[in-house]
Formats: C-alpha cells, structure tokens, sequence
C-alpha cells in the first residue's frame, strides 16, 4: 500500500474510565489508543452500498490503514466530529500484518 493513499487522518478509541472535567470522578467514556493516524477513507459506492445492504445495512464506508497489533472490532474511529463505528477487521490477504480494510458504519457509539 502507498503511502500516498493514507492522505487522512483519523484517531482510534476504546472504551475506558475517564475523568470528568466537572467532578473528578471516573465514569465510563472513552480514551484515544492512537492519535493521528495515517488512513484512507473511502465512502461506499451505489452499488457496493446495495450489496452491503443485504448484509450489513449500517456500513457506509471502508477505511484502509497499516496494521497496528492491538486494534480491535470493539473501538471507534473519529474523523473530522464523525463517529465511525468498527464492523470488523479484514487484514490484507497476503501476510495479514501489512494493512487492515475496516469496514464502518456511522453514529454515536456510547459503547
């Protein structure tokens, strides 16, 4: 995969405690993993979002990024205030440690 595809920037949450600014007390919210990370964003074309539909109604596009150990189907991206929610992890078929094809769908996940 080129570099040059990975023109946006997204950054990857997950579920954890984290401080209100108000109180000081932990409640339940979410926390960035990584910050900043270099992707492709592609939305569904009309066909594709047909055939998706049949399966998975929710998913409105792919996201494309290098693998990173760790990342899993239960975090959720942000990219530019949109909340993309993870419907699954394809790795690439070759080694399957180069890059993950993420299937998204769109809304707020309070998880």
């Amino acid at each position: 995969m080129s570099a040059g595809r990975l023109r946006h920037r997204i950054d990857i949450q997950q579920r954890a405690d984290v401080q209100d600014p108000v109180t000081g007390e932990m409640v339940p919210g979410w926390a960035t993993v990584w910050a900043a990370v270099p992707c492709a964003i592609e939305p569904l074309s009309a066909r594709e979002f047909i055939a998706a539909k049949a399966t998975q109604s929710q998913v409105v596009a792919r996201i494309t990024l290098r693998f990173r150990d760790g990342l899993d189907a239960s975090m959720r991206i942000l990219h530019k205030g949109k909340i993309y929610n993870i419907a699954g992890l394809l790795p690439d078929k070759d080694s399957g440690l180069e890059y993950f094809t993420i299937p998204v769908s769109q809304g707020v996940n309070q998880g």
